[in-house]
This record gives structure tokens, sequence and C-alpha cells, in this order.
């Protein structure tokens, strides 16, 4: 049973060909076990996650803006 998957730091990689990113991450097992795979993403899901990481990066600037008050 698979508890969470994080992103590994390392660069996405983009098939122009396929027109596919591909994001490196590690999939955690609940048992302590752990595997390396990939997130393959459209260009469509790209763009999605770009506007959604954009997001919550202006909502965490503004929580912190707003903590220094």
């Amino acid at each position: 049973m698979i508890s969470h998957i994080t992103i590994d730091q390392r660069d996405i990689a983009y098939d122009t060909r396929a027109q596919q990113a591909a994001l490196s991450v590690t999939v955690h097992h609940r048992d302590g076990a752990t595997e390396p795979s990939l997130l393959v993403m459209d260009p469509g899901q790209v763009e999605l996650y770009a506007i959604q990481l954009g997001q919550a990066i202006a909502r965490r600037k503004a929580a912190q803006e707003a903590a220094w008050r």
C-alpha cells in the first residue's frame, strides 16, 4: 500500500516528440519501502499545475507578509 509520493530534487524532463513532461518522484510504501517512479504529464496538465502552483506560492507569500505585520 502506498502512503505518499514525494518529488525528487531533479529537473523536469520534456520529451518534445511525445509532448510530455516527466518529473522524477519517489513512491513511499506504508511498510517503509520506497521506489523511484515518474509522474508523466501532457501539456495541458503541465499548464494546469503551473497555474495551481503559482496560486499556492502567492497564497504562501501573502500569509508570510500578513504574519510580519
